[in-house]
């Protein structure tokens, strides 16, 4: 019974992280109908970013925080206006390809400027660890679960109430609509674009905090695609139970089998998915008519 508490806890600290890490990519898709193959390395330069703020230029806590949220909707922005903004009406199969080079010109910045040994940072979530019904589970792990929850839950608030998070769902539903009503599709394009950096900045510092800050961020975050294969491209509730879905299954993989097969197991669920259910768990069914 400990050993299943024990995995319970790291494996939903794990889809909890994840599924903060593909809520980008389903705000991405969602507005743009971008497929971003840099969202693992969106995860790898939030969480340099506030290593950089923290660590190198000893900030405190809150203002690095601050920082990072800054950075992050800044190269958010940027990304959009001057890299997808003119490939606009280009062939998908290009867009695609402008983000397989984006993921590998971060990558490259990040080993350039930082190198590719771990860095290590002060705790910033709380340590040692709880007893629950006998098992020993890390205090940072049960904060970096309510830590996505508290952010996903205001992400779902900002999306049902606010008059921003209202547009971004009226483009994703008919852009041409959105159009008329007066709404700025490039405004809420460049808008998905920063919310998707800053939900993978705060990823990136909760792994970057429980591991260590290094290249294996970027490889993390390519845990994403078996998450919204399995909850739906363009579903955010699909993005929580899938991300939850895969960590949990890693990590009772990697407990009770074997770690090796750990790695690769949320990619076969992907194929598996593909080949039952292309459009994922949640996702819309989408028939076009020719």
């Amino acid at each position: 019974m400990s050993t299943f508490i024990n995995q319970l806890a790291y494996g939903l600290a794990d889809g909890s992280i994840l599924a903060l890490a593909a809520l980008g990519f389903v705000l991405i898709y969602k507005a743009t109908g971008v497929i971003n193959f840099a969202q693992g390395e969106f995860l790898l330069v939030g969480a340099y970013m506030f290593y950089t703020a923290f660590v190198v230029l000893n900030l405190p806590l809150v203002v690095a925080v601050v920082f990072g949220v800054v950075v992050a909707t800044l190269i958010g922005v940027l990304v959009e206006r001057l890299i997808l903004r003119p490939m606009v009406g280009e062939n998908p199969i290009s867009i695609i390809m402008v983000t397989i080079g984006l993921s590998s010109l971060l990558k490259a910045l990040v080993q350039a400027f930082y190198g590719t040994s771990p860095k290590r940072q002060p705790p910033i979530l709380p340590t040692g660890s709880v007893e629950i019904l006998g098992a020993t589970v890390p205090v940072n792990r049960l904060a970096a679960i309510a830590i996505a929850a508290i952010v996903l839950t205001a992400f779902t608030v900002f999306f049902r109430k606010s008059r921003h998070g209202i547009a971004m769902r009226a483009v994703a539903d008919d852009q041409q609509a959105a159009m008329t009503m007066g709404i700025s599709v490039r405004r809420i394009f460049a808008l998905a674009w920063a919310l998707a950096a800053v939900s993978a900045l705060i990823a990136g510092v909760l792994v970057g905090d429980i591991s260590a800050v290094d290249n294996n961020i970027a490889a993390f975050g390519l845990l994403v695609f078996p998450v919204v294969i399995l909850g739906g491209l363009d579903s955010v509730p699909g993005t929580i139970i899938g991300g939850l879905t895969i960590g949990l299954l890693k990590q009772f993989t990697a407990g009770y089998l074997d770690p090796g097969l750990a790695t690769v197991i949320p990619y076969i669920v992907l194929v598996l998915i593909l080949l039952v259910r292309p459009y994922g768990i949640f996702g819309e069914t989408r028939i076009e008519r020719v």
